[in-house]
């Protein structure tokens, strides 16, 4: 692979997998008594807590995987968000869209682990303030 491509890839998957996360939480933000509706309707306790709580993560976690900030911490709080909706959400097997759903969210947390282990790559907020950190280093020694 090219230097160009290990330089941008990591960008472009960062943004194919945060960019639906935050439309996720603006749709949320849009339709309060649905969303509630249907986690109430999944038995979780505290609907409104709830959907605080998958506001912030799926807008507030999307935003900050595109910008590459504290990524790896993010991704795996995505991830764990991830699979925590796979299992309450679609794990009604008998219905093959639910299936499709089930295996969408292991995919996706999937990926958010391998962005976990490999980091946020060249174009991201954690490399400006690496190279910030290592500039200043260099500086006072």
């Amino acid at each position: 692979m090219t230097a160009t491509a290990t330089r941008y890839l990591p960008f472009i998957g960062r943004l194919m997998i945060g960019l639906p996360f935050a439309m996720s939480g603006l749709g949320k933000l849009a339709a309060y008594g649905a969303t509630a509706g249907m986690i109430s309707a999944a038995g979780l306790p505290l609907p409104p807590l709830a959907f605080a709580v998958a506001v912030i993560v799926e807008l507030g976690g999307g935003l900050l995987l595109v910008a590459g900030y504290r990524t790896r911490v993010v991704a795996i709080g995505l991830a764990v968000f991830s699979l925590a909706t796979a299992i309450s959400f679609h794990s009604n097997f008998a219905d093959q869209n639910q299936m499709i759903h089930f295996l969408k969210n292991v995919m996706m947390a999937g990926g958010l682990l391998q962005i976990a282990a490999f980091g946020a790559g060249a174009f991201s907020l954690d490399n400006r303030k690496s190279h910030e950190l290592n500039s200043h280093s260099a500086v006072t020694a």
